[in-house]
């Protein structure tokens, strides 16, 4: 459930620019969003961090390509998402010796320092690969294409990432369940 309402943005995304078009899309999405703020704020009293930027992101990018009828801010917004991802898990680790994805899974499996490091390094780099490849599809193909890239292709890297990630990942819990 989860997975489908940090989606919901890109789907109605999607949905919306194939009926309507990018500057239709792009209100929809800043709804989404706000839509998502406003259900998680009820439900759960706090917002997450990362919503509130995605938030920022798109409606300083979805605003610009609607006051200025250019869709290359839109094309911009999830690269610099994927960015600030990037960085975050970069630079929390770094500076402030706080890995984020060891505080997001660590209670669902245990693993060696060294395999925390190595695991928030490699969603940073994919990050940072993640958002050159959507200026890529963004710039070099067709809006409609990029659209579908924004939702089929981008999701599917990020599955297949996630799958590679469970089986690198494996041994590790069943190393933990030998040991309970």
């Amino acid at each position: 459930m989860k997975l489908l309402f940090d989606l919901f943005p890109v789907i109605l995304f999607f949905v919306t620019f194939k009926f309507a078009g990018i500057y239709a899309a792009t209100g929809a999405a800043i709804a989404a969003t706000v839509a998502q703020i406003v259900w998680t704020k009820w439900r759960h009293g706090k917002v997450e961090t990362m919503l509130w930027v995605s938030f920022g992101i798109i409606t300083v990018m979805g605003g610009a390509t609607l006051l200025l009828h250019d869709e290359s801010f839109i094309k911009w917004k999830p690269t610099i998402l994927y960015w600030v991802f990037s960085a975050a898990l970069l630079f929390s680790n770094l500076l402030f010796r706080k890995n984020l994805i060891k505080a997001l899974l660590q209670e669902k499996i245990a693993l060696p320092n060294q395999v925390w490091r190595n695991l928030n390094l490699g969603w940073s780099l994919f990050f940072l690969v993640l958002g050159f490849i959507n200026l890529y599809v963004a710039f070099n193909y067709t809006t409609e294409q990029w659209v579908n890239f924004k939702l089929f292709g981008a999701t599917g890297l990020m599955f297949g990432f996630i799958l590679a990630q469970s089986f690198f990942l494996a041994k590790y819990a069943e190393q933990d369940k030998e040991q309970n």
